[in-house]
């Protein structure tokens, strides 16, 4: 991991001296999702209610620039610019660098069809089936670490031989059971562990996009 990178975990323990007891498994899921990135694969994220709102969330902080700047390589630029005499310029000018990421929990369509049609605790599976690939990662966010959702799509996700981070309160669950590395907030009350998640997840994004897009790592 880039020194960048480790700075941004560093800051967290030092803004939320509490998540100390967090470090080591955070470090270990960007790394892990950092070599993923490396290799071409994409993150695919859930969780339910507020855990649903935070798997958005980490989409689009992964996305779009977060707090670096994440210009079109020059490859990317002249590509733009020979798809678009027009619009070329415009569009290489402001689009921004990703790393792939889709939250499942955004495909009501699809979602209420599967729900419908089949069995409803295996939506996130059924996406996990559909859209994951060895090498790529899922985030099931869960603060007991036992949603039966969260659960079916890691298992799936194994299946598929992807990598799973599971992110839980301070128990031990199902979920730490089935992942690859669980970040276990230092909490037991739900709203409690979600208030440690949303700082948790800012700075696994932050490590990343220094990873991928400080200078230094240009």
């Amino acid at each position: 991991m880039r020194e960048n990178a480790k700075k941004e975990l560093e800051q967290l323990v030092q803004r939320r001296p509490e998540l100390q007891v967090c470090s080591e498994a955070l470090a270990q899921a960007t790394e892990l999702l950092a070599e993923v990135y490396r290799r071409g694969g994409k993150l695919l994220c859930c969780g339910n209610g507020g855990s649903a709102a935070d798997a958005a969330h980490i989409v689009g902080e992964l996305m779009k620039s977060f707090c670096l700047p994440r210009p079109v390589t020059a490859d990317e630029k002249s590509a733009l610019l020979a798809a678009s005499a027009k619009n070329g310029p415009m569009l290489a000018a402001n689009l921004h660098r990703a790393l792939p990421a889709i939250s499942l929990a955004g495909e009501i369509s699809l979602s209420t069809a599967f729900a419908n049609d089949a069995i409803p605790q295996l939506t996130f599976a059924q996406q996990v089936f559909g859209l994951g690939n060895a090498g790529d990662a899922l985030l099931a966010i869960s603060t007991s670490g036992n949603s039966e959702n969260c659960i079916y799509a890691a298992e799936t996700a194994k299946a598929k031989g992807m990598q799973v981070i599971a992110l839980t309160g301070a128990k031990e669950s199902a979920l730490s059971a089935i992942a690859d590395v669980t970040v276990k907030a230092p909490e037991t009350e739900t709203y409690r562990i979600q208030e440690c998640h949303l700082p948790l997840y800012h700075a696994l994004c932050l490590a990343l996009e220094a990873e991928f897009f400080a200078k230094d790592a240009e």
